[in-house]
């Protein structure tokens, strides 16, 4: 993943944000804009042929999001990306789900799209299925959970997955092949 901001910088910002300082919000944004987008990269590399989301609305989406929930004490530029991928994996799930019902007769409202948010995506991942089957893994073994996020979705390295958990890259690395392993067989 690019790096955007010094984690300092950013840390200092996401304290700021959760003491709810005037202007913190948007000197966050350009310090870690290329790192979200870059995660919104990776999401949208995994999902199917026609899907309306294009990276920058996904980027937008999981931001307003963040800064619409509740006040967060964020511990560190880690902590906002790993919380980021969630928002960009529920606006996801969120989506899908949209789209499910209106198959099922629920009522589609008309949205104007600009041109450059709709991308082409194939059907190889069902990704509601993916979303039970990860939150299941992840009420099993929460620290299972977080390395797929992070490895599937984020794209990270197995070195970089492990210095966000703050765990060794063989626990990271026996983590991912037994999470991938569970998942086969749960999607199977």
């Amino acid at each position: 993943m690019p790096t955007g901001g010094s984690n300092r910088d950013v840390t200092l910002l996401l304290k700021a944000l959760t003491a709810g300082r005037e202007g913190a919000e948007e000197a966050l944004l350009p310090l870690i804009y290329d790192e979200l987008r870059a995660l919104a990269h990776h999401f949208m590399a995994n999902e199917r042929a026609g899907h309306t989301l294009q990276t920058t609305a996904l980027v937008h989406e999981a931001y307003l999001r963040l800064c619409g929930s509740a006040p967060q004490d964020w511990a560190n530029k880690s902590h906002y990306m790993r919380v980021a991928a969630r928002a960009m994996r529920r606006v996801l799930i969120d989506h899908a789900r949209r789209k499910h019902a209106q198959k099922r007769g629920g009522r589609a409202r008309p949205t104007e799209l600009e041109p450059e948010m709709a991308i082409q995506l194939d059907d190889t991942v069902d990704l509601l299925a993916l979303d039970r089957a990860l939150t299941k893994l992840s009420s099993l073994d929460p620290r299972m959970g977080q390395v797929v996020e992070l490895r599937y979705f984020c794209g990270l390295t197995i070195e970089e997955t492990a210095d966000v958990l703050g765990a060794s890259p063989r626990t990271v690395k026996t983590d991912w092949t037994m999470a991938r392993a569970w998942l086969k067989q749960e999607l199977s």
